[in-house]
C-alpha cells in the first residue's frame, strides 16, 4: 500500500514506478534511466525553468548503494561550476528518517548528450577544440574515472556540461559486471582491476598497439601482479608514431593527443596543464579556469552502517537550501 502523500506533494505514476514530487514541478516526463536511477524532465513552476529530477532506484538496498547516494549527493552540492552539472533541489517525500526510503535530485535540464551529436552531424574543428576546452575546464575542477559523450552534455550554444562523476568506487564484487564502459577508462584502471575479470584484455591491446609496451618502471608500479605478469608476457611493441596514425590533424592537436596518452599517469598531462597548451590557446583564458574550492571526502573512509549513511543523507536533504545549495556541503 502507497504512504500517505505528504503536504504540497502530488503523485504520479510513471512506467510502472510511483514519483511523488512537490507541487513546484509540473509535466514530469520519463527522458533515461541507468543503472543507478531514472530520470524525468519536468518544469519548474517557480523559476519556469525545465528541470531534470533523478529518482534512485532503492537508494539504501547495500552498503554500496547506500555510500554511494551520498557520495553523488555530496559532490553535487559542493560544486559549483559552468561544466559541471549541478544540484538545484534535492528532496524527500518521507515524512521522517524513520520512514526515509527514497530521494530525488533536481539538476539542470539539458537536452542532448555528445554521443547523440557525434552520431547526427560532423562537427567542424573549432566546435571540437571549444568542447575539447570546456570538458578540461570541467575536469579541472572534478576528477572523473568514466568520462564517455553519454555523460558530457551539450546545448544548442555549444555549452558543455559534465553529467556524471564516475562515481562508483567499485567492489570486487562489482568487477564482473564491468563491461559497457571499459572502452572510457584509462590503462591503470584496467590494469588494477585485472584480478577480477578479463573484459579489459582486448582494449589494452589496442591501447599497447598505439602506445607501446610499459617500461619495466612502469610495470613495477602496478598494484596487480596478475597485470605485471601479463604485461610481461606480451611481445615488446614500439610506441607507434602519432603524427601517422593520426595523419591530417592539427599538429597541436596531435601533440596534445601524445601528452594526454601518456602510459604512466605520473607523467601524462593533467587537464589543468593540457588548458595552457597551444591547440586550445583561442579559448584559453587562466583568468576564468576555477578551481573548486577544498573538498572534504573524509567520509570515504568511514565504516558505517546502511542505517548511518541514511541519516546522514537526511541530514543533507533537510539542510539543504535550494538558494545557497553550497552552504553547508562541507
Amino acid at each position: 500500500m502507497a504512504s500517505p502523500l505528504k503536504a504540497r506533494f502530488h503523485r504520479l505514476e510513471i512506467q510502472k514506478t510511483t514519483w511523488d514530487v512537490p507541487d513546484r514541478y509540473t509535466s514530469l516526463k520519463p527522458v533515461g534511466s541507468g543503472a543507478y536511477g531514472t530520470v524525468c524532465s519536468a518544469i519548474d513552476q517557480k523559476t519556469k525553468e525545465k528541470v531534470a529530477i533523478k529518482k534512485l532506484y532503492r537508494p539504501f538496498q547495500s552498503l554500496i548503494h547506500a555510500k554511494r547516494a551520498y557520495r553523488e549527493l555530496r559532490l553535487l552540492r559542493h560544486i559549483q561550476h559552468d561544466n559541471v552539472i549541478c544540484l538545484l533541489n534535492v528532496f524527500t517525500p518521507d515524512s521522517t528518517l524513520e520512514k526515509f526510503d527514497t530521494f530525488y535530485m533536481v539538476m539542470p535540464f539539458v537536452a542532448q548528450d555528445l554521443g547523440h551529436i557525434m552520431k547526427k552531424k560532423q562537427l567542424t574543428s573549432k566546435v571540437i577544440t571549444y568542447l575539447f576546452y570546456q570538458i578540461l575546464r570541467g575536469l579541472k575542477v572534478c576528477h572523473h574515472s568514466d568520462l564517455k559523450p553519454s555523460n558530457l552534455a551539450v546545448d544548442e550554444n555549444c555549452e558543455l556540461k559534465i553529467l556524471d562523476f564516475g562515481l562508483a568506487r567499485h567492489a570486487e564484487t562489482e568487477m564482473t559486471g564491468y563491461v559497457v564502459t571499459r572502452w572510457y577508462r584509462a590503462p591503470e584502471v584496467i590494469f588494477n582491476w585485472m584480478h577480477y575479470t578479463q573484459t579489459g584484455i582486448d582494449q589494452l591491446k589496442k591501447i599497447l598497439n598505439l602506445t607501446g609496451t610499459p617500461s619495466s618502471t612502469l610495470v613495477q608500479k602496478m598494484q596487480s601482479k596478475d597485470a605485471q605478469s601479463y604485461v610481461r608476457s606480451l611481445p615488446v611493441q614500439k610506441k607507434k608514431a602519432f603524427k601517422e596514425v593520426f595523419s591530417g590533424m592539427d599538429p597541436n592537436a596531435i601533440d596534445l593527443l601524445e601528452g594526454m596518452l601518456v602510459l604512466d599517469s605520473e607523467v601524462r598531462l593533467t587537464a589543468k596543464n593540457s588548458l595552457s597548451h597551444p591547440y586550445l590557446s583561442e579559448f584559453h583564458d587562466p583568468e576564468n579556469e576555477p578551481v573548486s574550492p577544498a573538498y572534504d571526502d573524509s567520509f570515504e573512509s568511514l565504516d558505517l552502517a546502511v542505517s548511518e549513511w541514511k541519516s546522514l543523507i537526511h541530514m543533507e536533504i533537510m539542510t539543504f537550501d535550494p538558494d545557497n545549495p553550497r552552504v553547508t556541503a562541507t
